[in-house]
């Protein structure tokens, strides 16, 4: 499929879409270090046979689009520590990346959906500029309150290390770490891992941007408040075993937002696992279509009300 570039925000992302462009976008966001990739193409088609222009694109700093350069040297650890003099951006900056992308596709407003950082990117859009967003959807990602949504200790060696260099190096790394960190509720297609890591390396490594990336979300504080004057439809969807970001991170987001649905998966990690795609596209899809109803309308800056929480397996 075709990569194509859109001059955005002062940098170049590279993107894809699937679908009618008459239809109604779907902008899907990735997360830390990910290539758009992680959006599988399958997954893509199943939501735009739902009726939706499906975007996906590299983030800055990932893949093909624009990497950072120039700025401060990298230093997570001492941003971990509370020292952000080294980031080169925050969170506020890749949401904004997301806005050129719709001006440069045309989208006056589109349905978000954001797994991970991807999350924390579509919620900042959707707090910066809500006049964009129709509907959110935020997949295993977190509020920026540094009480909810932290790593297990076991998961924090995929944060914070490096990937050898070489590409089987690289794709024997991405396996095992997604094996920490992924769903043990459900099958892992390793083959298809393999091959994804493999496109990945192929199109280009960064590991200096996800650096960038992480510090980013550490440099970018607690959404909590203004996630509660968001007046929209959210979904917000998180594994009940995901090591990387706690379950608390998603039910802070879905308390948070006024009127957000908590869908908790049992044995859902920090991955897209395939069996959970059909259910994963119905969550968005029937989030869009609350976009166009009374919901939308009745709420304006309304208060609070309690999320809905429910569990699948």
């Amino acid at each position: 499929m075709e990569e194509l570039t859109a001059r955005a925000n002062g940098i170049e992302i590279v993107y894809q879409t699937f679908g009618d462009p008459a239809d109604p976008t779907v902008l899907l966001i990735m997360g830390l270090g990910v290539q758009m990739l992680g959006w599988d193409e399958e997954l893509c088609g199943l939501l735009a046979g739902r009726g939706f222009q499906v975007v996906r694109f590299d983030n800055r700093d990932v893949g093909r689009s624009t990497q950072i350069r120039g700025g401060p040297r990298v230093d997570v650890m001492a941003a971990a520590a509370g020292d952000l003099s080294s980031a080169s951006y925050t969170l506020a900056d890749m949401a904004d990346d997301c806005a050129g992308l719709l001006d440069h596709l045309g989208v006056e407003r589109a349905h978000l959906v954001g797994a991970s950082q991807g999350g924390m990117i579509a919620q900042t859009l959707a707090i910066r500029n809500p006049e964009r967003v129709l509907s959110l959807t935020s997949i295993m990602s977190t509020t920026g309150d540094p009480v909810v949504g932290q790593p297990h200790p076991e998961a924090l060696p995929t944060l914070l290390t490096r990937p050898p260099a070489g590409r089987d190096g690289f794709v024997d790394f991405v396996v095992r770490a997604w094996g920490v960190i992924g769903s043990p509720g459900f099958d892992a297609d390793e083959e298809a891992l393999r091959e994804r890591a493999r496109a990945s390396y192929n199109r280009g490594i960064h590991p200096d941007g996800t650096a960038r990336q992480l510090i980013a979300i550490l440099a970018s504080g607690d959404r909590t408040e203004a996630l509660r004057r968001l007046a929209l439809p959210a979904t917000v969807i998180h594994g009940t075993d995901d090591p990387l970001i706690d379950v608390s991170g998603g039910k802070a987001t879905a308390a948070a937002i006024p009127g957000a649905e908590l869908v908790l998966i049992e044995g859902m990690g920090h991955d897209l696992p395939r069996q959970l795609w059909p259910r994963f596209v119905d969550l968005i899809v029937a989030n869009a279509a609350r976009a166009q109803g009374p919901l939308r309308e009745s709420r304006g800056g309304g208060s609070a009300t309690h999320p809905r929480a429910r569990s699948a397996s």
